[in-house]
Parts: C-alpha cells; sequence; structure tokens
C-alpha cells in the first residue's frame, strides 16, 4: 500500500483536489492500493504499513508544513521508497540538513538529467511543470540527478531509496510517479 500525504495547510482543503487527487489516480493506474492521510495525522503504523510513501505539494504560497518541519522527522528513519513532490522535496530536504531559499517558478521549465536516476528513465532533457516559491539547496551528500536554470530539480539519498522532485509530475510526466510505485514493488 502506497501513503499518498497531504502537505496542504489543513485536511481537506482545496488544494487537495489539485494536488493529492491526480497523485492518487497515478497510483491507481499503475496498479497500487493506496491510503491518503494529512501530515498532522500521521501515526507510525500508517508509515509502518506503507510500502512507499509519496509527500505530495501544496497550493504556491502554502508553505505551513516548513513551519512544522519536526514533525517529517520519520523520515530520518524510514526504509520503504519515498518520492517528495515539490513541498515534499522541500520537507526531505529540511529534515535532513537542507536549505530552502526564494525561487518562484510558475510554468514549463527544461529539466537537464545531469546524473542517472531509477525515476527519470534515460532522457537527456525534458519539459516539466513547476509551482513552488522555494527551490531547494540538497542536504550534504545528497545526490542531484537534474537541475534547470533556476533550481535543482531531482534529488535522492545517497544510501537509501528518498527522492524529491521540485517540478510537478502529477501535471506533466506521470512515469516518475508509476516508476515510484514500480520500486515500492520491488
Amino acid at each position: 500500500m502506497i501513503l499518498i500525504v497531504d502537505l496542504s495547510w489543513k485536511a481537506r482543503s482545496l488544494s487537495r483536489d489539485e494536488f493529492v487527487g491526480p497523485v492518487a489516480r497515478i497510483v491507481s493506474g499503475a496498479g497500487q492500493e493506496w491510503r491518503e492521510v494529512h501530515f498532522s495525522a500521521l501515526s507510525s503504523e500508517d508509515i509502518q504499513s506503507a510500502s512507499g510513501i509519496i509527500l505530495c505539494g501544496t497550493a504556491l504560497k502554502d508553505n505551513f508544513f516548513a513551519e512544522k518541519a519536526e514533525e517529517f522527522a520519520w523520515l530520518r528513519d524510514v526504509r520503504v521508497p519515498v518520492l517528495g513532490i515539490c513541498a515534499g522535496m522541500q520537507a526531505l530536504c529540511l529534515v535532513h540538513g537542507g536549505f530552502l531559499r526564494l525561487a518562484c517558478e510558475i510554468g514549463m521549465t527544461t529539466v537537464r538529467v545531469t546524473h542517472p536516476d531509477p525515476l527519470l528513465g534515460d532522457p537527456p532533457s525534458f519539459e516539466a511543470y513547476e509551482l513552488h516559491s522555494f527551490a531547494c539547496d540538497p542536504p550534504p551528500g545528497w545526490v542531484i540527478t537534474a537541475a534547470s536554470d533556476r533550481c535543482v530539480q531531482v534529488v535522492h539519498h545517497p544510501d537509501r531509496p528518498l527522492y524529491g522532485v521540485m517540478f510537478h509530475p502529477e501535471v506533466r510526466n506521470d512515469q516518475v510517479v508509476e516508476r515510484l510505485c514500480a520500486l515500492c514493488r520491488e
């Protein structure tokens, strides 16, 4: 079961339809069962029962999750595959010692793959949809696998299956979420 975590400022906000629902659709289409939970209601049982976890994005000005970074301390110990999408990548980076910096981007951007990554496949570059106020300076030791002209686009932990993407694969690039689902089945 894939655990889909809503990072919006409150459970069942309108952002759920834009950021969580599309991810759930892709996970279902990949043949995976899933369960949705708001980050404020996440329990250790939720985490332990998951075969993989997806931290969803939020609306452009919704950075409430960043004020609650310690609520994501469980990410330091989790061993199942995790995909952080936009705000989810920011949460992953913050809890592991990375930093956020202002870098507002809205719309399409070219993402250049700089290092092989199991979630990206093998294109040298691709177009992706951006919607964020902050970019991530990744934690020390994390591998940067893709970038755009303005920021780091994809990172992963050097030893564990923890991945972050700044772009929104639920808008375009469904295959990123599908590949995470495949990693969860392995």
